[in-house]
């Protein structure tokens, strides 16, 4: 792995259902994740993703590509366009730096509005043939 190798991209259809449960499983009850109506009410077409969720999907792309023993170190995300129900979001991810024994990876999602979340998450990675927990390449 080295500075500017590019991830295969991930492609999350965007569900009622992976809204809601997202929502749900993180404990965020605000109204516009689960209420179309009153979503609506507040200028939203419809129901959209939290931010929680959102972090979760950039974790199991980075961790997906990089192996279960990878640790995810530091995840900084901002997000722009929504997810909303019926939309696609694709991940994907550039390696901006690798240095003892971490890979920082650029991470952009985006929908048919736009870019929904923008990143970079730092990752440990696992010691070639290692076994032990904590083990990173060095």
């Amino acid at each position: 792995m080295k500075v500017g190798d590019e991830l295969p991209p991930l492609e999350i259809p965007i569900t009622r259902t992976l809204i809601v449960a997202g929502a749900v499983a993180s404990r965020d009850y605000q109204d516009v994740h689960h209420d179309a109506v009153l979503a609506q009410e507040k200028g939203s077409p419809d129901i959209f993703m939290n931010i929680l969720t959102t972090n979760g999907l950039v974790g199991r792309y980075i961790t997906d590509h990089f192996g279960p023993e990878a640790r995810l170190r530091s995840v900084r995300i901002r997000l722009g366009a929504p997810n909303h129900p019926g939309d696609t979001m694709t991940l994907t991810g550039t390696v901006t730096a690798v240095a003892a024994g971490t890979a920082e990876v650029r991470v952009v999602g985006a929908n048919g509005l736009g870019h929904h979340v923008t990143g970079t998450v730092t990752v440990a990675l696992p010691r070639a043939g290692a076994s032990g927990a904590g083990e990173v390449a060095i």
